[in-house]
This record gives C-alpha cells, sequence and structure tokens, in this order.
C-alpha cells in the first residue's frame, strides 16, 4: 500500500509489549488509514510522493476509553454529592428522560471534542439514541464502540421493552454492519445495563445475540456494594449469577464496568471465561462505590482497561487523570510504590485498552493498525530529561498528559489541530450543549 503521509518526531512510544521509546522515530500512514511502517527514521523505507510533517514532541497512539456515557455532558455536575442508586432515581434518570436526540448529540458531540482534546481517540458507549451518538462521533472525526443501552426499570419503558431494545441492536448490526464509517469509526455492540436492571432471562439472550455477530457485551457489575442485593442473595454475587445463567460460556467478548465488590472465587471466574474490566476508579471515587480489586485482578491475568465513566459522575473525560488515580490507589492498596508503574499504566490507556474491548487494530502504532495517533509537546515544564526512557515515561504520565495534546489523527486524518478540533467549530459546539443543559436545568 503506497504511503501518503510520513510524520516525524523525535520521540515515538509504539506502545508495543515492552512500551519502547524510540528515538527520532518515524511513522507512516497509507491511503487506508492505517499504519505501513514505524520505527527509527535510519531505518524507515523510502515514501515517494508521501506528505511529510515534521513534528516536536513525541508521537504515541490514541488512547481508549473503555467505559463511558459521553453525551452526559450536558448532565455534568448534577446530584453531584449523591450516591450511585439515589444518584440515578432521583436526578440522573429523570434528568435524561428529558432528552431528546438532538440533546443526546448535542452532548455527544461536545464530549468528542473534549475526549480528542485530551487524545483519546476511542470511547466505548453505553447510551440511546444510537442515531444521535454515531452521527456527533462521525461529525467529530473521533471512533466510538457504541453499546446501546437495554434496561427494564422505571421510566426506561419509553424507549420500549428491553426485548425491543435488543432486537434494534440486532437489526442494526444485520443492517449497517458490526463495523461502519470512514475508518470504520462506528463499532456496534450490546450494553445491557446491568444485573439489577434486567431480568435474569434477558442477559443470556443478549450474549446470544453477541455471540452469534461477533459483537461486545458491555454491561456495570459489582459497582456499589448494595445495588446487586438481590443477585447476591440468590445467587452469591452478580458474577456467579452470570455463570450460572451461562452468559459467561456464551459471550465472546465481555467488558464488566467497575467491578469493585468481587471476591477471589468472583476473580476466577472472569479470568477463567475472559472477561475484561474496564477500571473507572474516578466515578468510584467521587460516588463512594469502593475500590476496585485491581491487583487481584492483574494477578489473575483478567484483562484491565480503563474507563473514565460518564462526565456527570466522574465529571471529566480525561483519561490521563484516570490512569494516574489508579496507579495511586494500586499502590496505597497495595503498600507498594512500584505498582502500576507509568509503563504501565500508558499501556492500560492505549495497547492493554484496546486488547480488552476486542480491538487489536487499535492502541499500538504497529503496521497494519488504525493510524489513531497522538502528538504531545514536550515543550513544558512537565519534562525534564527527555534523553532518560525511564524518566521521560513518568513525566508524560504523572506530570504531563493529556494538557500537552497538540494534534491527533484518526484513521490517517488529522481531526485535531494545535489543540482545535478541525471538522468542527469548538465555540459552536460548546453554546449548543450549554443551551441543552440549561433547559434541563430550568425546565
Amino acid at each position: 500500500m503506497t504511503v501518503v503521509t510520513r510524520l516525524t518526531a523525535p520521540l515515538l512510544l509504539p506502545c508495543d509489549p515492552g512500551c519502547s521509546v524510540l528515538r527520532d522515530g518515524v511513522l507512516d500512514i497509507d491511503g487506508d488509514g492505517r499504519i505501513a511502517w514505524c520505527g527509527p527514521a535510519v531505518d524507515a523505507p523510502d515514501a515517494p510522493g508521501a506528505s511529510v510533517r515534521r513534528l516536536d514532541g513525541l508521537l504515541l497512539p490514541g488512547l481508549v476509553n473503555a467505559h463511558c456515557h459521553t453525551p452526559m455532558t450536558v448532565l455534568r455536575g448534577m446530584g453531584g454529592d449523591l450516591p450511585l442508586m439515589r444518584w440515578l432515581r432521583e436526578v440522573m434518570w429523570p434528568a435524561e428522560a428529558r432528552l431528546a436526540a438532538p440533546d443526546v448529540r448535542a452532548g455527544m458531540l461536545l464530549g468528542c471534542v473534549e475526549l480528542l482534546r485530551a487524545g483519546v481517540t476511542t470511547s466505548v458507549e453505553m447510551y440511546f439514541y444510537t442515531d444521535a451518538v454515531a452521527e456527533a462521533v462521525l461529525a467529530a472525526g473521533s471512533r466510538v464502540v457504541l453499546t446501546p443501552g437495554i434496561i427494564d426499570a422505571p421510566g426506561w419503558d419509553r424507549l420500549g421493552t428491553w426485548r425491543q431494545m435488543l432486537d434494534e441492536v440486532s437489526a442494526r448490526i444485520d443492517s449497517d454492519g458490526l463495523r461502519y464509517g470512514p475508518g470504520e469509526r462506528v463499532e456496534l455492540g450490546y450494553g445491557p445495563h446491568a444485573a439489577y436492571t434486567l431480568p435474569a432471562e434477558a442477559l443470556p439472550a443478549v450474549a446470544d445475540a453477541a455471540a452469534e455477530r461477533g459483537a461486545l457485551v458491555h454491561l456495570h457489575l459489582a459497582e456499589t456494594a448494595d445495588e446487586d442485593a438481590a443477585q447476591r442473595a440468590r445467587y452469591g454475587s452478580v458474577p456467579r449469577m452470570l455463570h450460572e445463567l451461562g452468559v459467561l460460556g456464551r459471550a465472546d467478548r465481555l467488558l464488566a464496568a467497575h467491578a469493585v465488590h468481587l471476591d477471589a472465587e468472583d476473580i476466577a471466574l472472569l479470568a477463567r471465561h475472559g472477561v475484561a474490566v474496564a477500571h473507572c476508579p474516578g466515578s468510584n471515587a467521587k460516588l463512594a462505590a469502593g475500590t476496585a480489586p485491581v491487583g487481584a485482578l492483574r494477578s489473575a491475568s483478567v484483562p484491565l482497561a480503563l474507563g473514565t465513566d460518564g462526565p456527570a459522575s466522574s465529571d471529566d473525560l480525561d483519561l490521563w487523570s484516570t490512569a494516574r488515580l489508579a496507579g495511586r490507589l494500586a499502590r496505597l492498596a497495595s503498600g507498594d510504590a512500584a505498582d502500576l508503574t507509568a509503563a504501565d499504566l500508558l499501556l492500560l490507556a492505549t495497547r492493554h485498552g484496546a486488547a480488552a474491548i476486542g480491538r487489536p487494530d487499535l492502541g499500538s502504532l504497529e503496521p497494519g493498525r488504525w493510524a489513531d495517533v497522538v502528538h504531545v509537546s514536550t515543550d513544558d515544564p512537565a519534562f525534564l530529561d527527555l534523553d532518560d526512557d525511564a524518566g521521560l515515561l513518568s513525566n508524560l504520565v504523572w506530570a504531563g498528559g493529556g494538557r500537552l495534546v497538540r494534534d491527533v489523527w484518526v484513521a490517517g486524518s488529522q481531526v485535531l489541530a494545535a489543540g482545535e478540533p478541525t471538522q468542527v467549530d469548538r465555540a459552536s459546539v460548546q453554546s449548543s450543549a450549554r443551551a441543552v443543559a440549561t433547559r434541563l436545568r430550568h425546565p
């Protein structure tokens, strides 16, 4: 495939398994928007006719936000001091009942801009008004794994029964394909909300439909101590409930968000069946939900990713701050100051995050993967000795992060330039979302 774009930079972080730091790096992008070559300039093949872009700082793959409800940007700050179940039932669900499709599109578009400005190119979303979410992603040029919510809870029958929601997702995949849009920017999956918001028979039905189509199943699991009391009383835990119902054996790709309240048997079940966990320490902390057993999950080789959760519960979409919090909490839990190093955290946000959601075509700067690329400036007090690999990674993760993102490419197309989106007007996007937020607060 012909190389159409060549990016060069003094530093390149491909996010390979060893989290290498390459000097004087070159990244070639082909005409389909995939990576054709990545490595040191001295070894770079000829690329006649390619457009060459010489950048300062460093290049790394786009980050993967593995659990989010991004349209909730318009609900940011509402009910901010309530525990999860009161927050949902008294504030969030009543407010969401007043959302129409254009409101969801406005919130998602604002969130896409926020994600891109932090270097997050892919988010795994659970929300409703599927067309509105997808339209916003395609407008901004970002990437999404979109798992429309499937729920059976008071007030949500306005969107149909859980069976109708399930059938609608299946029909979309059968009609549009599992992935569609330029650069396969939209992937469809299934979002059964949680065990406590669905009847038991819904969960294996969702798993069967997803397995038939190779789709991701994305659900909340064991987020708080009291949300799943009925399931614990009957089955012992939510993972044991999913095992008894046959869900863990049915779904090929299952992503469990939060996974806070787990015991050793639960973790063993997740590991045995290849269930991935989206760790969301920010929202877990804000809602006082608890701290996920990250050390035990890693020891059991449970695939792990990072998620911000929605901007109404965690308040921002900056996966870098999520990574830092994850590292700090892990060290407090283990008493080990070397637990979750900067390299570990960077890989959780990129390569490992992509693997956890079943996307080996994302998360690393390797030939054949999509050219989702982030340019970070090193002209900042956060960076000190750029010749020290370990120090560079530490400075990037612990001190730098999203505020230093300058440019972003998704599938080889530049969607952020000098910190501003290229496909939408940020001021207009913010104005539209603020109008929705104002209306929701003053009905």
